[in-house]
């Protein structure tokens, strides 16, 4: 708990500076959203809550498979990172016209609370899904990466030995 905690905290500081820079500008107003995630009349291109829903579930999933395959013991070393930022890069690329995308619940409550209503109302979804869409990664992840038990000891030898030439 004391990670989400931060991890709200942290992102209601970054929405907080965000806001104090493009209040700087005359006529800024949250009423455009804000970056807030938001369904039907509040997506960017007007996808309905169950499109939204789905989105925000499949790419969590999505983002939640690739973190596991590239931080797992059997993956390169030193590529986890290039993989995480272009998946998160895609995920966005796909998800900003659908809902504004979050894959992280705070991400979404910090706009949400500096603009109120509407996205207030509709942040349940924003931590169902992200929620809902890492649970079924994590365990589709055990299932899809398990190793399964070792192979007897001649199948081992087999597939160790070095090729015969011809």
């Amino acid at each position: 708990m004391p990670y989400v905690i931060a991890q709200v905290l942290g992102g209601l500081a970054g929405a907080g500076v965000l806001y104090v820079i493009a209040s700087g500008k005359e006529g800024f107003s949250t009423s455009g959203g804000f970056a807030a995630n938001g369904y039907g009349e509040h997506s960017p291109d007007g996808y309905a809550m169950p499109a939204c829903l789905v989105t925000e579930i499949v790419l969590t999933f999505m983002f939640l498979i690739i973190i596991l395959g590239a931080t797992d013991r059997r993956a390169p070393q030193g590529l986890a990172p290039l993989a995480i930022g272009l998946g998160l890069t895609l995920i966005h690329l796909i998800g900003i016209p659908v809902t504004n995308l979050s894959v992280n619940p705070a991400r979404s409550t910090a706009p949400a609370v500096f603009v109120g209503g509407w996205a207030l109302a509709q942040l349940w979804l924003f931590w169902v899904a992200p929620i809902a869409g890492a649970a079924l990664g994590g365990v589709a992840y055990r299932v899809l990466a398990d190793e399964g038990p070792p192979a007897p000891q001649a199948v081992r030898e087999w597939t160790e030995r070095e090729p015969q030439r011809v």
